[in-house]
């Protein structure tokens, strides 16, 4: 039951991984709320090429979540778990203290630390799912 429920997760981790990476790669302007703006056209090519590299990892970040979802081993699954409750709440540890001292990155800040907590707790709940189990 554990090994379908962290299937389960990945997937919904790497559709959500998937689709921002592809709206980074190719609609970044029209989706992102914060307009960063270079000051040359050098700038902005390497703001832009920033953003499709970003997208990209993005999306090989959700295709990994997937191949990871088939892995059937618990332990494996327990430590990747872990791992990516931590991976959450550092970054949102890192956007409390230091994006909110960017001003173009100010006003997005509270938002995207909800979303890192939120992605965090679904890790933390499939490990209590499976310590209940397996301890009951």
């Amino acid at each position: 039951m554990a090994s379908s429920r962290f299937f389960l997760i990945c997937a919904v981790h790497s559709l959500v991984a998937i689709t921002c990476g592809a709206l980074m790669m190719f609609y970044s302007s029209e989706v992102s709320a914060i307009k960063v703006r270079g000051s040359t056209s050098h700038d902005q090519l390497l703001i832009r090429t920033s953003d499709s590299f970003s997208g990209l990892l993005l999306v090989a970040i959700g295709f990994m979540l997937i191949m990871v979802g088939f892995v059937n081993d618990r332990g494996f699954q327990d430590f990747f778990a872990r791992g990516c409750v931590i991976l959450h709440l550092s970054t949102a540890v890192w956007r409390f203290y230091f994006e909110k001292k960017v001003d173009d990155l100010a006003q997005e800040w509270p938002k995207k630390v909800v979303g890192d907590i939120a992605l965090a707790a679904s890790w933390f709940f499939f490990l209590v799912y499976s310590w209940r189990e397996k301890y009951d």
